[in-house]
């Protein structure tokens, strides 16, 4: 192939293939390699910093990486990334770019395979950018995804702590309840690609007919649903996206149509009716484990009262109201804490409100005493902004029950609440996600 005009030949020609020792993964899923240059032609690399604006967006999430591997300058050797490897492997890579302080390579071969490599069950995976473990034997998904959360915290917020193991999916393949398969506009009157991004990609799409993560209510109705939107093409203007959703043995495909959702309580079940385009937890088989294990941190301590910010249609409040004398939840979103309400109605539980509050006045409608008072919050993966942090620290509750789909900027907002004289005293990821990189983490704050 023709070397790109941009290309940076230093240290490496492009489309150069070299052996590399993968010794980590990044908390992108991206296997770590170490490569000694000769340091009289190649300047010793450095990492970027937290905070440092960096030149490209990939770029800057493998430094990141790079970061989370390690947290210091890296002094083992240029820093090689190579995707779908694995730690203790050897490996050929081709390279495709040389930044700053690392190289990128495509995954050729592997040389000498982990013993921790399996056979992955979809076809697509290497291409389909949704999943990056699935030659990963699960157990030790779990252990690496544990161990990507004590390096983040003693590296990102300066915390040397346990944490304990990662809590597993029920099930590893057929968890997804709910997918969004992308396509680009119609040409020609013709859908191509129904799928997912190619891995590595930021536009190009894969064509996904089944996907080995979804239920199988979904890939049962994955062909009639790609078949329709090809047979009304004169719908689609613009680039768009389908939805399938699993409900109650079936799926749903309009974002405007009302599902149900149950979760398993140590009080009994509790039916959640929201739209099907809203936000819901999309692994419904670990919701019990995952909201009981909130609720027993939250309680445990003698709080009588709960305030569940960011409260959606009430996964937290609902489940844990059995646990306190007073419930209050609390949404930017008119409309999510009118399900919320709805919801608290339809399963009987009348300790419970829902306030819809301005983002400036969270804690304003709330008169619960701080020092008998948790609080629950799951913000979205950019984490909290410093105006919901000043106000929770304002109301200054006794503890904080801190949920994240998202640890590096958990662990952001971890150095805020040590500051504001909270101090650490539980971290349980749960593995909402297997075959991928993602993972939900629960820290436990008190004043």
């Amino acid at each position: 192939m023709r070397q790109p005009k941009k290309f940076n030949p230093h240290p490496f020609a492009y489309h150069q293939e070299i052996e590399v020792e993968i010794t980590a993964l990044s908390n992108l899923g991206v296997g770590i390699a170490r490569v000694q240059l000769d340091t009289a032609a190649t300047e010793k690399p450095k990492v970027s910093l937290p905070g440092m604006k960096k030149p490209k967006a990939q770029s800057a999430q493998l430094e990141e990486s790079a970061e989370s591997d390690n947290g210091e300058e890296i002094d083992k050797g240029w820093v090689v990334f190579v995707p779908h490897t694995l730690p203790g492997e050897k490996v050929l890579t081709r390279i495709y770019r040389n930044d700053k302080n690392h190289s990128q390579g495509d995954f050729v071969e592997v040389i000498t395979p982990s013993p921790d490599r399996v056979t992955p069950q979809c076809e697509l995976f290497t291409k389909c950018g949704g999943c990056q473990y699935q030659h990963f034997a699960y157990d030790k998904q779990l252990v690496w995804k544990t161990r990507q959360v004590e390096e983040l915290l003693e590296h990102m917020a300066g915390v040397e702590t346990e944490v304990s193991p990662a809590i597993a999916s029920p099930k590893e393949w057929g968890y997804r309840s709910k997918i969004t398969p992308h396509f680009k506009k119609p040409r020609d009157g013709k859908i191509e690609s129904i799928g997912f991004l190619l891995a590595g990609q930021r536009s190009k799409l894969v064509d996904v007919t089944h996907c080995a993560i979804a239920m199988d209510e979904i890939n049962d109705a994955l062909p009639a649903v790609r078949e329709e939107a090809r047979a009304n093409t004169g719908r689609y203007k613009r680039d768009a996206s389908l939805l399938i959703r699993a409900t109650e043995g079936r799926v749903e495909t309009n974002h405007k149509n009302t599902i149900s959702e149950t979760v398993r309580t140590d009080n009994g079940d509790v039916k959640f009716r929201f739209l099907a385009g809203d936000f819901f937890q999309n692994n419904p088989f670990i919701l019990p484990a995952f909201t009981g294990y909130v609720a027993d941190q939250a309680s445990s301590g003698g709080a009588k009262y709960l305030v569940d910010a960011y409260c959606g249609s009430g996964l937290f409040s609902l489940c844990l109201a059995h646990k306190f004398d007073t419930v209050a939840g609390v949404e930017v979103s008119e409309t999510a804490a009118e399900w919320a309400s709805k919801n608290a109605e339809l399963n009987g539980i009348t300790n419970t409100t829902f306030l819809a509050s301005s983002a400036e006045a969270i804690f304003g409608d709330i008169s619960f005493p701080a020092e008998e008072t948790a609080v629950v919050i799951d913000p979205p993966r950019k984490g909290c902004n410093q105006e919901f942090l000043d106000q929770l620290f304002e109301f200054a509750p006794s503890k904080v029950v801190y949920v994240s789909c998202n640890p590096a900027t958990q662990m952001r907002d971890l150095k805020e609440f040590l500051t504001a004289g909270y101090k650490l005293t539980a971290v349980q990821p749960f593995d909402l996600f297997p075959q991928t990189r993602h993972l939900e983490c629960v820290i436990v704050l008190e004043k």
